[in-house]
Parts: structure tokens; C-alpha cells; sequence
């Protein structure tokens, strides 16, 4: 399986890449800056130097070409400011999607966040309003895709080792999940099919991940 990765030097982008390689499937991950090159071939990724927010569909799409599937994993980051969860989170997801749309790669993960779709919890800044809403909108343009997609919101992400264990449904309380997790959730997700069309909410639990998805 070749999957091609946005937002390919990320946390949980790496732990993806380097699974998918010791699994014998091939990782692609773009990234924006080159200097990060060498740190996605040391988890055997392939990297693909192309900025998301200055880039065309057209342009994703070559890079697109011939893949299995497509993850989106990008994100503006902490410290970033309103207008790049707009730039990125919304408008980065928005134009992978269409990519995948014209390079024929039906199958999409989407990682979003477990805050979209319900009130604000007190004390939210304003840039982290921006984010969740950018998020939503990345969501609900998604859905309106031809596309076999998927989404994923993790609850508050940890860089603890990994479990090997989950909680995933529509809806589970707020909780914490190591990213290793996260990425090994991600492919199993890429391969079953009942998530299709679904979004799903993910934290720490005490279900090893394969049975987890197989009961979704």
C-alpha cells in the first residue's frame, strides 16, 4: 500500500510513516521545508517537497498519482496565529481532498480534533476557537467529497509511548492517546471498510486497536 502523508514531518506523521514502512507498505510524506528531508528517510518515507499553502490541486495531485491513499495530517501548529488555521487547517485539507478527487485516490483519512462540533469548554482562546472552527469547515468540506473518507478526532495528544489500546466511537469523553497510537489507529482505519463515510472520536481505552475498528 502506498500512502501519501500532508503534514509529513508532524508527530503522528512520523510514527505513521515509520509503521507503514516495518509493515512493508510505502510512505510518502510531504513537507514544506527540505531540511526535514532526511529525518522522514530515517523511517524509510519518501519525501515530497511541496508547500500546501501555495500550491495548486493539479500540483498535490502528481504527487497524489498511483497512491492507495491519502492522510491528511497537517496542521498550523502551536503558535501559529487565526489566519493560518484558516490557511491550513481549513484551506491545506480543502485542497488535499481535491487533489486526491483528481488524482483518483478514493480512499482519505482526515485527522481533526475531539473539540469540533461542541461547545466551547471554558476558558478556549480565540485562537483556538479559530482552529476548531477552521477544522469543522475542513470537515464539512470533506463530506461533500467523492471521496471514501474518513475522520478522526484524537483526544489530547501525548507523545507517551504507545498502548496498543483505544476507546473509538462517534462520540467518547474527553481523554489523552499517545500519537503512536494515533498512527497505528490510522491504518487500521485505512483498512476497514465500515469506517468509510464515518467520523470517529479517539482516546486511550483498553481495547487492542484491530478489535476496536473490527467492531465499528
Amino acid at each position: 500500500m502506498r500512502v501519501v502523508i500532508a503534514g509529513g514531518h508532524g508527530k503522528i506523521a512520523l510514527h505513521l510513516e515509520r509503521q507503514l514502512a516495518a509493515s512493508g507498505d510505502q510512505a510518502v510524506g510531504i513537507i514544506r521545508n527540505a531540511a526535514q528531508a532526511e529525518d522522514l528517510r530515517a523511517v524509510s518515507a519518501e519525501p515530497v517537497v511541496l508547500d500546501l499553502e501555495n500550491s495548486t490541486a493539479a500540483e498535490v495531485a502528481e504527487v497524489l498519482k498511483g497512491a492507495d491513499a491519502a492522510v491528511f495530517a497537517a496542521g498550523a501548529g502551536p503558535g501559529s496565529g487565526a489566519e493560518r488555521k484558516q490557511t491550513v487547517d481549513l484551506g491545506a485539507a480543502a485542497l488535499f481532498a481535491e487533489a486526491a478527487e483528481l488524482a483518483g485516490v478514493s480512499r482519505h483519512v482526515q485527522i481533526g480534533s475531539m473539540g469540533v462540533g461542541r461547545p466551547p469548554r471554558p476558558g478556549t482562546d480565540e485562537v483556538f476557537a479559530a482552529y476548531l472552527k477552521a477544522k469543522e469547515a475542513a470537515e464539512d468540506d470533506l463530506r461533500t467529497r467523492q471521496l471514501d473518507w474518513t475522520i478522526l478526532r484524537p483526544g489530547r495528544l501525548t507523545d507517551e509511548p504507545a498502548t496498543g489500546e483505544v476507546h473509538i466511537a462517534e462520540s467518547v469523553d474527553y481523554g489523552e492517546i499517545p500519537r503512536e497510537d494515533v498512527a497505528a489507529l490510522i491504518i487500521a482505519l485505512l483498512e476497514e471498510q465500515r469506517s468509510v463515510r464515518r467520523t470517529f472520536e479517539a482516546v486511550g481505552g483498553n481495547t487492542p486497536i484491530a478489535e476496536a475498528v473490527v467492531r465499528l
